[in-house]
């Protein structure tokens, strides 16, 4: 008892000191220097080039593979595809963890992954928060996103248009005591394996480099850009560079020195950020193509001139993950990027964190015909434009919550996307649990409990609440209320038990896998209730598709 108490006061105090902050140092470049008084420093590493690069070397024991032949799209969905024929439909397997390794106990996996969720809600509202406080001391302007997207269709990329699918491995970083889930790339030439945290609210590719002077643990050698002949960095003078935000204070770019690179600063939370050189690289990915309209070829792709970070500091709960690939909305992400090969949809189904070690699934970019004829699909609108804050997240207008098959009374003001631009609801691959707005959480939370009838309730047990004992029951899922969402179009996104009630072993306790978000009207749709759902985002329509399947068998 004085183990668990104790633990849950380090908890509760890590958990209250990251919520306390409401101010952050903004990156955004040439921000009114009056603002920065508005927001808490951050503490950058000193270094004094970005330049370096070490005679070191690193090279991958894992050689390039192809992955599972599959069947594609023909391009086409039932009254017209808003998609090009010619667009490739691209798909990546999702691993669930590597042979082995020995899964870390689900206990110690909770606090780790709930701990990574603080950080990164705070993260998150300070985002939000820097986008409020640059719009409050620069008036917005218009052209800046479509700017943006002029840029980067004006970098070389693919040079020719496929039709296939283009696929990645994607798996659980459980055993390494992250709640995310790793995607695997081919980076450089030669190509050279990598495992990056697949990341649906941030937009920034970026991989820990050499020399590196600063980094976390990894599973495997670092990137060497000097082990790569298409790596290239990008110059402070190029007007790429005003995509990504600087260190600060930032290092003048001098005119006489045309080859002095971008540096850049990306930050997550507390201690959790990346610094290094902005570059460009080539990635190399899988094709399926269809032959004749029958027989499947398999291609190796290079999608050449991707922009990503070249980290040299990177610090933060990142697991194992050599380090991170951005899917978010922004134009730098994987997904933005790829668009001129595969159009502007992708899809992944998250394989169930408890399954072994040979369970895979799979990263989707394209139409994916058997998604789109799934009877079982279901979409609910993207909200986009002027009405979401950030422009990198997904958001989503939830109407309310149904427990039990019961909708709940609550307020529906409290779902809303404040006009400072706070509140709101995303869907965030990267953080691990799902968490609504107090005044929501509070309610759900009362419901659960109401309706739970017959297991002793467990009142000591850390993080979760409501907890109860089944020890003894095998069949005690039949006898928890059901769970769903109701978005404000009436989607409706019903979830099986095992997606909102974690079970501790050897406790054999059940809690329910969603919190609240104190001092915030953020919610977050998390990767725990996305298990063996097949999510589709597309952002032509503006929609998000979910589909409850068997992510194994994708």
């Amino acid at each position: 008892m004085v183990c668990k108490c104790s633990l849950f006061l380090l908890i509760f105090c890590f958990i209250s000191s990251a919520f306390g902050a409401h101010h952050a140092r903004t990156h955004v470049q040439n921000l009114n220097p009056n603002a920065s008084s508005l927001l808490a420093g951050i503490e950058i590493p000193n270094h004094s080039s970005f330049n370096g690069i070490s005679d070191s070397s690193s090279s991958s024991d894992c050689d390039f593979s192809s992955p599972e032949k599959t069947e594609i799209s023909d391009g086409r969905e039932e009254g017209g595809s808003e998609f090009d024929v010619a667009k490739p439909s691209v798909k990546l397997h999702l691993k669930h963890r590597s042979p082995g390794q020995t899964p870390m106990p689900a206990k110690e996996s909770l606090f780790h992954s709930a701990a990574s969720d603080v950080t990164r809600i705070q993260t998150l509202h300070k985002r939000i928060l820097e986008k409020k406080i640059r719009n409050m001391v620069t008036k917005p302007k218009k052209h800046d996103d479509s700017s943006a997207v002029k840029l980067i269709a004006e970098a070389p990329a693919v040079k020719e248009s496929y039709a296939g699918k283009l696929m990645g491995t994607l798996k659980s970083g459980v055993t390494l005591g992250s709640g995310e889930y790793f995607m695997d790339v081919f980076l450089g030439t030669p190509p050279k394996h990598f495992s990056l945290i697949l990341d649906t609210g941030s937009d920034l590719n970026w991989i820990q480099c050499t020399p590196c002077h600063d980094c976390f643990e990894q599973t495997g050698p670092h990137y060497d850009p000097k082990e790569s002949s298409s790596y290239r960095n990008i110059s402070c003078h190029d007007r790429r560079c005003s995509l990504v935000s600087s260190p600060d204070p930032p290092r003048p770019c001098k005119a006489e020195d045309e080859s002095q690179t971008c540096p850049y600063f990306y930050w997550y939370g507390d201690s959790s950020n990346t610094t290094g050189d902005f570059a460009t690289e080539t990635f190399t990915v899988n094709l399926t193509t269809n032959v004749d309209g029958h027989k499947q070829q398999h291609q190796e792709v290079q999608v050449e001139n991707v922009m990503f970070g070249c980290g040299h500091w990177n610090r933060g709960l990142f697991h194992g993950a050599a380090g991170l690939l951005g899917l978010g909305r922004g134009p730098l992400s994987f997904a933005s990027q790829l668009q001129s090969l595969y159009g502007h949809s992708f899809s992944y189904c998250l394989v169930d964190r408890d399954s072994n070690s040979s369970v895979s699934s799979k990263l989707i970019f394209g139409e994916d015909k058997d998604l789109l004829k799934n009877p079982e699909l279901n979409f609910t609108s993207l909200i986009g434009g002027n009405e979401a804050p950030v422009d990198v997240f997904y958001y989503v207008h939830i109407k309310s919550v149904l427990v039990g098959g019961e909708t709940l009374d609550i307020p529906e003001h409290t779902w809303d996307l404040t006009s400072d631009g706070f509140g709101g609801t995303i869907v965030d691959s990267g953080t691990t649990l799902s968490y609504f707005a107090d005044p929501a959480y509070n309610i759900i939370k009362k419901a659960f409990m109401e309706k739970i009838k017959g297991y002793p309730l467990v009142n000591d047990f850390p993080i979760l609440e409501p907890c109860y004992n089944v020890s003894g029951v095998a069949d005690y899922k039949k006898d928890l209320p059901s769970f769903g969402i109701l978005f404000n179009d009436g989607a409706v996104w019903n979830f099986p038990v095992e997606n909102y009630f974690i079970k501790l072993e050897p406790e054999e306790i059940v809690c329910l896998a969603v919190l609240g978000t104190p001092r915030s009207a953020l919610s977050i749709i998390g990767n725990y209730q996305q298990q063996n759902f097949h999510i589709m985002y597309d952002t032509k329509k503006s929609r998000l598709g979910f589909a409850p399947t068997r992510c194994a068998d994708v």
